[in-house]
């Protein structure tokens, strides 16, 4: 059985943030099975060029990406949002094992259902190779980031 997940749809500006700030947070934890609480049993993925169903796979697809993308922090900013659907854009920072550091870019889309479960997610998503002295990402969102209005800058 899978538990409701406040907000419910269909959203308004201060729910679709919530509901954003809520994956940021739950993401920045780095735990695929808390992640994939938030997902419907049978949620849908397209991330890259990688294509994950349901729950089992989310983990699956998570762990691996958490074991090859270390020290992941992330930043997610509300883009848009109708009815059930909400359309983010994204920053993370990591590392390789390599020691590289990286920031990758994207777009996600999402679709929740009437419990606020996010049945479908699709995300675009470009690295750039960065030096360890150019990030600016650093674990999660502090409370003055969380404030209304602020955002990472792109480049």
């Amino acid at each position: 059985m899978s538990e409701p997940r406040p907000p419910f749809p269909p959203f308004d500006e201060d729910s679709a943030r919530q509901k954003v700030q809520a994956a940021e947070d739950a993401w920045n934890t780095r735990d695929p099975h808390r992640v994939s609480l938030a997902y419907t049993p049978d949620s849908v993925w397209r991330n890259r060029d990688a294509f994950v169903v349901g729950r089992e796979q989310i983990v699956e697809f998570l762990t691996a990406k958490w074991e090859r993308e270390l020290d992941y922090a992330l930043r997610k900013s509300l883009w848009s949002f109708t009815g059930n659907r909400i359309a983010v854009r994204f920053q993370y920072e990591c590392h390789d094992s390599s020691g590289q550091w990286w920031r990758s870019y994207g777009n996600e889309l999402w679709e929740f259902d009437d419990n606020g479960l996010m049945r479908r997610r699709e995300a675009s998503i470009n690295d750039l190779a960065i030096s360890e002295a150019d990030r600016r990402i650093f674990g999660p969102r502090t409370d003055e980031e969380r404030s209304p209005g602020h955002d990472i800058p792109l480049q």
